[in-house]
């Protein structure tokens, strides 16, 4: 097999490799539910071979049946089947950088399609929606920040919170989380709020009327 093949046979599977890391039976609680994504993040990087950052999510958009539209909306994207290609909606007037975000977290939708309820059970804390945006916000995390780069980088010297998001091409923000979620930082006392800068604005919209496809 040459490596056009070989390529091209990667490129056609990605998704289902994806899907094939999600166990067969319910996921049991949400910290296992973010597990499963955080491998399905490290084995996308594997497939396209990054070694290095930014990650440029950008080949998603290369991948089979995923087309990319930038429109105007009332959120930060959206993700749906037409029929024919899955459709990743980016809205216009964000940064690059929350485009980045979004199109990672809109991917992960797609990865767990038809297989939400068994990865999202929903807890005292969360309904299961509301685990399936954290998964997704977790997932793009993990996907632009991925933890051996970021290790690399802050222990290399490049410790600035705005240096490193310009490195990876991230929000302030969404570093933030990241240094906490890797354990580079320590996470605030509990008795300040939380910041939670993505999950309550990506509003995950699935049109339900469309029919399962077998990508």
């Amino acid at each position: 097999m040459t490596n056009e093949h070989i390529s091209t046979y990667i490129e056609r599977s990605v998704l289902a490799t994806l899907r094939g890391l999600i166990p067969n039976r319910e996921v049991r609680s949400h910290a296992e539910a973010k597990r499963v994504a955080e491998h399905q993040a490290t084995r996308l990087l594997e497939l396209h071979q990054i070694e290095t950052g930014p990650v440029p999510v950008e080949f998603i958009a290369d991948l089979p049946k995923i087309e990319i539209e930038i429109v105007e909306a009332p959120v930060s994207g959206a993700s749906f089947w037409n029929g024919t290609n899955w459709i990743i909606q980016l809205n216009k007037h964000e940064s690059y950088c929350r485009q980045r975000f979004t199109l990672a977290h809109e991917y992960k939708h797609i990865i767990d399609h038809n297989r939400a309820d068994t990865l999202y059970v929903g807890s005292r804390e969360a309904s299961p929606a509301e685990q399936a945006e954290q998964a997704a916000d977790y997932f793009a995390g993990c996907l632009l920040v991925p933890k051996k780069l970021l290790k690399r980088a802050y222990y290399g010297g490049m410790q600035r919170t705005a240096d490193l998001a310009a490195h990876f091409q991230v929000s302030e923000a969404a570093m933030a989380v990241r240094l906490r979620q890797t354990g580079i930082v320590e996470p605030a006392p509990r008795c300040t709020p939380a910041s939670t800068p993505f999950s309550r604005s990506w509003q995950y919209r699935f049109n339900r009327s469309a029919r399962p496809q077998g990508v």
